[in-house]
């Protein structure tokens, strides 16, 4: 029997755990080394998660340690709680100008949504959110820039949804470059099939920086040192033997049997008696005291404390101090934590049903006299919880109404939509909902609907919509019918479903007179989700409507969204002035900090002046646009967003060591998966050109697995099946490659967006080169006939029978449908009857020259190599010549590889620089042309395919074959090819 002769409650000495130790302190290690990661710990409540975290920190020497923990609260935790305390701690100990300077921008107010002394945080919305994440996340390399900064999450199994999204997104785009560890613990065994951190553990479990460590139970050699700690003797061997296979070496099981044991006999029989046993123990005032603090959550403020338990101080640290003393309380800043939830949640659910009501409605009461006890925005939310467990509907309805306007100014969307949700699940309850909030059901419907669009939940924000549409008398209340019919839309339009223009056209003409904001706010909806050609002229009178509504009203971010919504529609690339108003819309959005706006002016911008061939200048406002995107807090959304249209413009200039270092820039900032896979699609084009295939194989393996998930728009799907059907092609898969883009053309509408339906159709021209020799694919494309028909030429009629129903817009447009030209031949193929080779060279150099204006290198370079094979077969050798060079020198800049070869092979076959004329030691009187020729003819192959391979027309070929026969005075070409073979002329 131990006897009661214990020392400690909790051992003094830390147990094992060496390999658990090393593996963070690697972690750290590598941290300090510049190479971010990031550690989850899991274990089953009570194996010691948190003092190995302890332990951990307290060995991190120059490591700046920042430590928050998830707060449990009914069935949900407090929204941001980790980062609101990280935030509060980093305030204490550098001040509230300190923590704004490490802001990147400088412009701290978003982190008010997290704590409040930093001022008002400005709108609401998607970009308020993603602001809130970029600054934790900025704020936390400013920290590391400084030292190496470990940031500690607790209990990640109580964190509600908002808590999970910033920690995801922290880690998830953590500078791989920063001194900075990010450390999660989270309880295993709470982790139910349905529990939301499972899938969350299970997606950041992939990425490449993280790392789990599951903390095993203690060996029995390790809780037997455990238990020697504790009693400062070793344990009795018959002792431990029940206490080890009682507790199964749960290190806070084994520490409360060996508090409890005075023999067998005497072992609480559940493990809810013996964690409450060591409560037992304690005085009853101290009993009484802890019963009161278990309603009060995991921790617990020491003013909310003392207001609930109605002692004064005198006497409230009276029954406080022996559960300190006991270890069952620890003091935890300017509160109390309960050393293990397991003790909490057994005394609270110990708590008899009346006493549950009683203290939950006496931490209401507390709050609602006194709602400062506890920091913003945790105190409302606190109320709404506790009024809820007191099964007071009308004040839980009350509660629930104000914490959801708390949440929503901290974007804690999920925690608002949760609280709204309260209000319409308690509202027949309370006979007086509206008048005790101010508001109607229909009004409470339509914000929930809202809140629902914000959080990502646009299924339930349709079927809310639905359901406030059903009360609503639109011939009587016009103006909420419409306020619910534009979020319907808006919703609709997100989840890709039918219905979301009825809705806003609806909602557009049920829009008062009287009501100028609303109806600007839904002609400006309604423009800008009209993306039919068709319905242009509609959008255009619509955008400027809701602009000049908006204008006499004065919402700046209507307005200026609306005048983006015109210069969108109607500018076409060929006629550039609408770009005037992007600046405008700058203008009108700056003063009112419209982010959204700026940064959407810089998007569209940018991608206008690249679809209209103006490199130069969309890589500036791209460049522009992503350094205010890091002023704004918004890098690793818009900013990667920007990054793309900034390698687009660099790769079309022949840049590409400089658009490969903004793509990996704007990688190493971990973006959204389609951000990712469009800059990995820049990578491959360059990658493909230079020859590197397998690289190019990899990235569109990547690319592949992002688009082939969701529904994506032409300008992504288009360029990645393009770029599929090109690799094909260059592996030498040139079957594979004609089926594949045969596919784009039955599975898509190439002529709906010419911008990205000309790429298409050139791609799909080129093949035919490829498949068949110069000469024969100039007769095929010029109209001559084949039977039966190749799927080269299949593919080519089909492409050639779209061009004429593909929109030119724009120099880079037309510069694609002259390449496209060249490839295919004329609309008419009469227009080059008469001398095929001639017209061939004009449409090559045309194409050529276009696209040498526009300052695209690598177009221009395979349209030399086009010009150069054409000049060849029109016998014009000087010109042929010149081609190559041209071609070379651009190959050469680019560091093209695939390139250079061929030009080198073609230039070999050319002879270019050679005569036709006999040289010396020639055998038999052959020219080195007729020589050529007489190799092809010995290997069998007809006039038409040696003109292939030699780049010369058939006739050509025709005249060569003749005055071979004559030298060699023979008659046919079999016997030429049989004198060649005796002669053993090209043994070699």
């Amino acid at each position: 029997m131990l006897g009661r002769v214990t020392i400690h409650a909790v051992s003094p000495l830390f147990v094992g755990r060496s390999r658990e130790l090393a593996v963070l302190g690697d972690a750290l290690d590598r941290a300090r080394a510049g190479a971010s990661s990031t550690v989850l710990v899991g274990g089953e409540a009570g194996v010691g998660k948190t003092r190995l975290i302890k332990e951990f920190t307290g060995r991190a020497g120059d490591a700046l340690v920042l430590v928050g923990g998830c707060l449990e609260l009914g069935t949900e935790g407090l929204p941001f709680a980790p980062f609101t305390a990280v935030l509060r701690g980093l305030v204490r100990e550098l001040g509230h100008d300190g923590v704004a300077a490490l802001v990147p921008g400088g412009d701290a107010r978003a982190l008010g949504r997290l704590l409040p002394e930093f001022g008002e945080p400005g709108r609401d919305g998607a970009d308020a959110r993603a602001r809130l994440f970029e600054q934790v996340l900025g704020l936390l390399e400013r920290l590391a820039d400084k030292r190496p900064v470990v940031l500690v999450v607790e209990d990640a199994h109580w964190a509600d949804r908002s808590t999970r999204d910033l920690l995801s997104f922290l880690v998830r785009y953590q500078p791989t470059a920063a001194r900075l560890l990010v450390v999660v613990t989270y309880r295993t065994d709470e982790l139910h099939r349905s529990h939301p951190l499972r899938p969350l553990i299970a997606e950041l479990s992939r990425v490449e920086w993280v790392s789990r460590l599951a903390l095993p139970r203690l060996t029995r050699e390790e809780a037997d040192a455990l238990a020697a700690g504790i009693l400062r003797h070793e344990p009795a061997t018959a002792d431990m033997d029940l206490i080890y296979t009682r507790s199964e070496g749960n290190p806070l099981f084994v520490e409360a049997l060996v508090n409890e044991a005075d023999g067998a006999e005497a072992l609480p029989e559940s493990l809810r008696d013996l964690l409450l046993a060591s409560v037992e123990r304690l005085p009853g005032e101290t009993q009484e005291l802890l019963r009161v603090a278990s309603a009060g959550g995991q921790r617990i403020e020491h003013a909310l404390l003392s207001a609930v338990a109605g002692l004064d101080e005198s006497a409230l640290a009276h029954a406080l101090r022996p559960a300190v003393a006991g270890n069952v309380l620890v003091v935890d800043g300017e509160g109390y934590s309960f050393r293990h939830a397991l003790i909490r949640e057994a005394l609270h659910d110990d708590l008899l049903p009346g006493e549950h009501t009683r203290l939950h409605t006496r931490y209401a009461q507390a709050l609602e006299r006194d709602l400062s006890i506890l920091p913003a925005p945790r105190g409302a939310i606190e109320l709404a919880h506790h009024w809820h467990s007191a099964h007071d509907s009308t004040w839980a309805l009350v509660s629930a109404w104000r914490a959801a306007a708390v949440a929503r100014k901290s974007t804690a969307y999920d925690e608002q939509l949760r609280m709204l949700s309260r209000v319409l699940e308690l509202w027949d309850r309370v006979p007086d909902a509206a008048e005790r909030i101010g508001a109607g059901r229909i009004d409470v419907l339509r914000q929930t609907a809202k809140v629902s669009h914000l959080a990502g939940e646009y299924e339930r924000s349709v079927a809310l919509a639905g359901a406030a549409l059903d009360e609503i008398d639109a011939g009587t209340d016009p103006v909420r019918a419409a306020q619910v019919l534009r979020l319907r839309g808006l919703a609709r339009y997100d989840l890709g479903r039918p219905g979301f223009l009825d809705d806003l056209r609806e909602a557009a003409a049920l829009v008062p007179a009287d009501q100028p904001r609303l109806r600007g706010q839904v002609l400006e909806s309604l423009s800008r989700m009209l993306h039919r050609p068709e319905d242009l002229p509609e959008k255009i009178a619509t955008a400027r409507l809701a602009m000049e509504i908006a204008h006499e009203v004065g919402d700046a971010n209507v307005e200026a969204h609306a005048l983006i919504n015109m210069a969108c529609s109607g500018s076409r690339y060929a006629d550039m002035e609408e770009l005037r108003a992007y600046a405008a819309a700058r203008r009108i959005a700056a003063p009112v900090e419209a982010y959204g706006v700026l940064m959407r002016c810089a998007i569209s911008e940018s991608d206008a002046l690249e679809g209209a061939g103006r490199h130069e200048r969309a890589a500036q406002v791209a460049r522009e646009g992503v350094e205010e995107a890091t002023r704004y807090g918004l890098a690793r959304t818009s900013g990667t967003f920007l990054a793309i249209n900034l390698a687009e413009p660099l790769v079309s200039l022949g840049r590409w060591d400089e658009a490969l270092r903004a793509i990996e820039q704007a990688i190493s900032l971990a973006p959204p998966a389609p951000y990712r896979a469009s800059l990995q699609g820049f990578a491959f084009d360059i990658a493909l050109a230079r020859g590197q295939y397998d690289r190019a194989e990899q990235l569109l393996a990547s690319s592949r697995s992002v688009l082939s998930r969701g529904t994506h728009r032409d300008q992504a799907v288009l360029p990645h099946l393009c770029r599929s059907v090109r690799l094909l092609k260059a592996r030498g898969r040139s079957a594979e490659a004609l089926e594949a883009a045969g596919r784009i053309l039955d599975e898509h509408d190439v002529t709906a967006n010419s911008r990205y339906g000309w790429p298409v159709l050139v791609t799909c021209a080129e093949l035919i080169w490829d498949a068949r020799p110069y000469a024969q694919a100039l007769e095929v494309v010029l109209g001559g006939r084949e039977e039966p028909p190749s799927a080269a030429a299949s593919l080519l009629r089909r492409a050639r029978a779209l061009a004429p129903k593909m929109d030119v817009d724009g120099d880079l447009q037309r510069a694609h449908r002259l390449s496209f030209t060249a490839l295919a031949g004329p609309d008419s193929p009469q227009e080059a009857a008469a001398e095929p080779a001639a017209w061939q060279v004009k449409a090559w150099d045309l194409a050529a020259g276009t696209w040498a204006a526009l300052r695209q290198p690598y177009a221009e370079a395979q349209c030399q190599v086009g010009a150069a094979q054409a000049a060849l077969a029109a016998g014009d050798r000087q010109e042929t010549a010149a081609r190559v060079a041209r071609a070379r020198e651009l190959a050469g800049e680019l560091g093209v590889a695939p390139l250079l070869e061929r030009l080198d092979v073609f230039a070999r076959r050319a002879r270019i620089g050679g005569s036709d004329e006999p040289a010396d030691g020639q055998p038999l009187g052959l020219t080195a042309r007729e020589l050529e020729v007489l190799r092809e003819v010995a290997a069998g192959r007809s006039n038409r395919e040696i003109a292939g391979r030699l780049f010369i027309s058939a006739k050509t070929v025709s005249v060569h074959v003749s005055n071979i026969l004559a030298k060699l005075g023979v008659a046919t070409r079999g016997e030429a090819a049989a004198t060649a073979h005796r002669l053993r002329l090209f043994d070699a």
